[in-house]
């Protein structure tokens, strides 16, 4: 186990507050019940409200959103209001644009902007932290 992860929450939570999601989160169903369409792209920006650092998930991405276990659903439901968080979470990891741990590290930060709160959102992050290189590496 590595927990050297702890040691970024520090950073994630003083920037969280600055970062924002610029426009809503609208999507369809897919027909296999388990994933989701965007109607239309929205933008993360990472860091702060009006950084240079955005991310934008263009329309027509498709996402799971929280890509959880069935045997947590009852704590960890797959949509929750850490969706759009799930969604640039999945983005980042299909296009591999940032590092592994960056994109983890956006993915609680998100969930910080969001409002998710601390008993779910560490939980999350340790395990994309701990278990993320499995669908990481199926990417390469």
């Amino acid at each position: 186990m590595n927990w050297n992860c702890l040691n970024d929450w520090a950073v994630i939570a003083r920037r969280r507050k600055m970062s924002s999601f610029t426009s809503e989160l609208v999507v369809i169903p897919m027909p296999d019940g388990r994933s989701w369409k965007l109607v239309k792209s929205f933008t993360y920006h990472v860091g702060s409200k009006f950084s240079r650092t955005y991310l934008k998930v263009p329309a027509g991405f498709i996402t799971d959103f929280a890509s959880i276990p069935w045997l947590f659903w009852t704590f960890l439901p797959s949509w929750g209001k850490y969706g759009k968080a799930a969604v640039v979470h999945d983005y980042l990891y299909q296009t591999q644009t940032k590092t592994r741990k960056e994109s983890d590290q956006i993915f609680l930060e998100a969930m910080g902007v969001l409002g998710v709160r601390r008993w779910r959102k560490y939980p999350m992050y340790l395990a994309v932290r701990w278990f993320g290189w499995l669908v990481w590496k199926r990417k390469i």
